[in-house]
């Protein structure tokens, strides 16, 4: 995700903080030090409420990352490759490859809620209890606070609504129930644009009424819907992509270019006359080394592009999908980098025999949709 820098491992995967984190820390911590403290613990100095909103907003974020951890440990478990954790303002994403059975998807997504739920019920007991035995209220309360939040969080990710973790279940249960993955998708997709828009409504008239909160609730379904309208076309794309193997969807001979050219020279002979927006490289050996965007080429100085080689300003290869010309279209699309994106390189026997571009896979499209 964009914005996000690395913070380290869990359970052996990258883990990467947004920075809109640190707000939802301060968000948190001041609704609970300035709003839900005093009122369930009155009489206590600012100071304490302070303390202790920050102690429980943090202690909210950690229930997040084991949300999310949860996610990355249960797809390990069924070789599901995962790529990374990113924590943000709206809770956590785990990104990762797709399940191969419907029982595996169905255990990757439900993981997440009940670690939710296990967390909040071991919070409220312990709230409750340290209140029995101690009497330490803004302690017990902190801890209440906990538990009811990550409860709600726990309950609210299971509604039947894709992206949220229900939707995922759902998902999973009309792949089981149908075994057509992509029709179980769209379904789900398809709940989650609705329920977005509700919510999204509903937080709207909730703001009108004059509950600030109901930004929070926009934010939340705008976001829900735009994700799931993304993940239906892509189920869309996968169907209409059915059958087909990279070879059928690439474009070939590919007008590869040696990357020991100069930037100057690579102008003049190769991207001048490029069909697509992006020209791979190739080293002596033939093998592809790197990608350079056409259009990136006009941001090097005019006095650099004779001692630059092209290679120099190109993206490394490894930002990039590689499959062999036999792979259905469909997964090689998966292999996809998040932030480059296409195109991807078909690569046999170590040298490129094509690239598969965006407007490669509209022609294809088009074709399946006309009976081609």
């Amino acid at each position: 995700m964009n914005g996000s820098v690395p913070v380290g491992r869990v359970v052996g995967v990258p883990l990467r903080m947004h920075w809109s984190v640190p707000l939802l820390v301060l968000l948190f911590a001041y609704g609970l030090g300035r709003r839900t403290l005093p009122a369930w613990t009155p009489g206590q100095s600012d100071a304490v409420y302070t303390a202790a909103a920050a102690v429980g907003a943090l202690a909210l974020v950690a229930s997040l990352l084991l949300h999310e951890t949860a996610h990355a440990a249960a797809a390990r478990r069924r070789k599901i490759a995962v790529e990374d954790v990113t924590l943000w303002a709206l809770g956590g994403m785990t990104r990762m490859g797709r399940a191969p059975t419907a029982g595996a998807a169905f255990a990757v997504a439900v993981s997440g809620p009940l670690v939710s739920l296990l967390l909040g019920a071991a919070a409220f007991a312990a709230g409750t209890g340290l209140q029995a035995l101690t009497g330490w209220q803004v302690a017990a309360a902190v801890l209440v606070w906990l538990g009811w939040t990550n409860v709600f969080l726990g309950v609210f990710n299971l509604l039947p609504a894709a992206p949220l973790d229900g939707g995922r279940v759902l998902q999973a249960l009309l792949w089981w129930r149908t075994g057509d993955r992509e029709r179980a998708e769209r379904a789900a997709s398809r709940s989650g644009q609705v329920f977005g828009m509700l919510l999204a409504a509903g937080g709207w008239i909730a703001f009108l009424r004059g509950a600030p909160d109901g930004l929070w609730l926009i934010l939340i379904g705008l976001f829900m819907a735009f994700v799931a309208a993304a993940e239906r076309r892509t189920a869309e794309l996968r169907s209409a992509l059915e059958g087909v193997r990279v070879a059928d969807a690439m474009t070939s001979p590919v007008a590869a270019a040696p990357d020991w050219l100069s930037v100057r020279r690579f102008i003049d002979e190769v991207a001048l006359d490029a069909r697509h927006s992006v020209v791979p490289l190739h080293d002596f050996d033939g093998r592809p080394s790197g990608v350079v965007e056409v259009a990136r080429l006009a941001s090097v100085p005019e006095e650099r592009r004779e001692e630059l080689r092209v290679r120099d300003v190109a993206n490394p290869v490894e930002r990039y999908a590689v499959a062999p010309p036999d792979l259905p279209l469909a997964e090689a699309l998966e292999r996809l980098r998040p932030g480059t994106g296409l195109p991807v390189l078909v690569v046999d026997g170590g040298r490129l025999v094509g690239i598969v571009t965006a407007s490669d896979i509209a022609r294809m499209q088009r074709r399946r949709a006309l009976g081609g």
